[in-house]
């Protein structure tokens, strides 16, 4: 019998090393529509796959549902945000490649003025659900294998990525506050993982970016007016550390620019505003992991400026069929 556990050694080994992979790599979904945060493109195993709780609550003088971010003076929203979704990775190409679907949900409420008309509203409901493709074309081929996995080691990688949010979400043209947008938006970015030292687990440390542009479409019914907004271009930085083998941190950052709105002609000013936060993660069981963060936008006093403060709570559970597998092997050894 004393043989057989030391054999089995490696193998339960291996699928704690799959299992951290999973929960702790690319499958943990957008803590709100508009910012990504760290370690979302990491990668794992392909044909893995995640499903998302998250919370955030979110408050400040734009619409958090509005990835647009555009700013009301003298505005006060709050709002709790539901995001259930799915994630699935895959190899295409021989490239690692992922595809998402969040479906916004909550509730938003508050005050404020907009074409010379003040509103105190509140909407509940569904957001537009976003529909997201990744592939990774700079880095390590796809991870197909446990010997793949093994040998992993992000060094310098870029992926691109789409995104696209239908308009189907709830929407009353006589609110200027609702969850739906009643307009198509997207985005392309490159995201970029720059590893900085070993891929040991525990000491684990990566600078990552995204830049993107987010592109919108027209919203000819809003409250009776005729909404534009040019595109937003989006940076998104975060230097993140491996504390233990299971809980690690990420210090954020973000700066928007661009995003002019226009109503019935009439512009606003083009966003140039800096957000700067601080994220927890932590490995709970080998499906389970949590997240929590705060982000905060910073010099935010002007009157077109975004004033934004978040606060997220999530759990991804995630699965492979090899870490079941490995699973219930392990379970055999008892």
């Amino acid at each position: 019998m004393k043989n057989e556990k030391d054999s089995m050694k490696p193998v339960a080994w291996l699928w704690l090393f799959v299992a951290t992979m999973l929960t702790m790599g690319a499958l943990c979904p957008s803590q709100t529509l508009a910012q990504v945060p760290a370690r979302f493109y990491w990668k794992t195993l392909s044909d893995a796959n995640a499903v998302p709780l998250i919370l955030n609550y979110v408050s400040g003088n734009t619409n958090p549902f509005n990835p647009a971010n555009t700013p009301t003076p003298g505005a006060n929203i709050d709002a709790i945000l539901g995001l259930p979704g799915y994630a699935r990775t895959f190899s295409l190409f021989d490239r690692a490649a992922m595809a998402a679907i969040l479906l916004p949900m909550g509730r938003v409420s508050g005050e404020l003025t907009v074409a010379g008309r003040t509103f105190k509203q509140t909407a509940v409901g569904f957001g537009d659900p976003m529909f997201e493709f990744d592939i990774n074309v700079i880095g390590p081929k796809a991870q197909k294998n446990i010997p793949d996995l093994l040998r992993y080691e992000p060094g310098f990688s870029v992926d691109l990525l789409a995104d696209l949010a239908v308009p189907i979400g709830n929407y009353d043209s006589k609110q200027a506050l609702n969850l739906g947008q009643n307009r198509w938006y997207g985005r392309l970015g490159a995201p970029v993982v720059w590893q900085l030292g070993p891929w040991v687990p525990g000491r684990r440390t990566t600078l990552e970016f995204l830049p993107a542009v987010w592109f919108f479409g027209t919203n000819d019914d809003y409250v009776g007016q005729t909404l534009k907004t040019d595109p937003k271009f989006q940076l998104d930085g975060h230097l993140t550390r491996d504390f233990t083998e299971n809980f690690w941190g990420s210090l954020d950052a973000v700066w928007y620019y661009g995003g002019k709105s226009s109503i019935n002609g009439v512009s606003g000013k083009n966003l140039n505003n800096v957000g700067i936060g601080l994220t927890l993660g932590y490995k709970i069981n080998d499906n389970l992991n949590l997240t929590m963060g705060y982000k905060s936008t910073i010099h935010d006093n002007g009157s077109g400026d975004i004033r934004m403060g978040s606060f997220m709570f999530s759990l991804v559970y995630g699965w492979h069929s090899l870490i079941e597998g490995m699973h219930r092997l392990k379970e055999g050894e008892k």
